[in-house]
């Protein structure tokens, strides 16, 4: 897929799920409870051994139906291996200038982690295409409010705090996407991946509500 047929699949979904899995097994068992619920966009993060092959994995098993990211990606070497092993999109948890250089060299798309008016800045200026704000619980929604003050052009994926609870708030205050992690993934602790399906329904359900207030408004 081309760079803007990606960002829009994720966009489109709104949800973005972050895994941390101990195996390929157990990481393909969560994407496909996620796409049992119509979630596609899929981060596997480097915070697990063997990411890579991870990456690889469910890149071979489920080629177009998945939206396959590598995450907690620190450096430009990392995001080339990710690349190559089928990553279609690169998040880290702060702004890495080269990682941004390296993703646009391939045409990948880029999430960097960024909390400050000045980080946002840099990372725009860098060419990343979606503003992961992150830890999103520091400040709640409202830090989406604020920085599209002097930054309305800015796209931005709040991580971190975000729930069931509050995922509408966050689409409210102009969040083009959402990610989510343990909250999402805790099934899988105990093998009711039935509740990751479950979970990832409800949640695009709730992003949509919430997108169509804001249009209706």
């Amino acid at each position: 897929m081309k760079k803007w047929e990606i960002i829009n699949k994720i966009v489109s979904v709104g949800l973005v799920a972050v895994v941390r899995a101990d195996s390929g097994e157990g990481a393909q068992s969560i994407a496909s409870a996620c796409l049992d619920g119509g979630l596609s966009a899929i981060e596997i993060t480097y915070t697990v051994p063997g990411a890579t092959e991870i990456i690889g994995t469910l890149s071979r098993s489920y080629g177009s139906r998945i939206v396959l990211g590598a995450g907690t990606v620190l450096d430009p070497e990392t995001a080339r291996l990710s690349i190559l092993a089928g990553a279609q999109y690169v998040v880290s948890p702060g702004f890495s200038l080269e990682t941004a250089r390296l993703c646009n060299r391939y045409q990948v798309p880029y999430m960097a982690g960024i909390m400050t008016i000045r980080e946002a800045v840099e990372a725009l200026e860098a060419g990343v295409d979606i503003l992961k704000v992150f830890p999103g619980e520091l400040f709640g929604p409202q830090i989406i409010k604020a920085i599209k003050g002097p930054l309305p052009q800015a796209n931005m994926l709040p991580t971190g705090g975000v729930s069931l609870e509050n995922v509408e708030q966050w689409i409210a205050a102009g969040a083009v996407a959402v990610g989510v992690g343990g909250q999402l993934t805790a099934g899988a602790k105990t093998g009711n991946y039935a509740a990751i399906t479950d979970y990832a329904r409800k949640m695009i359900a709730k992003i949509q509500a919430a997108r169509s207030k804001k249009t209706d408004g």
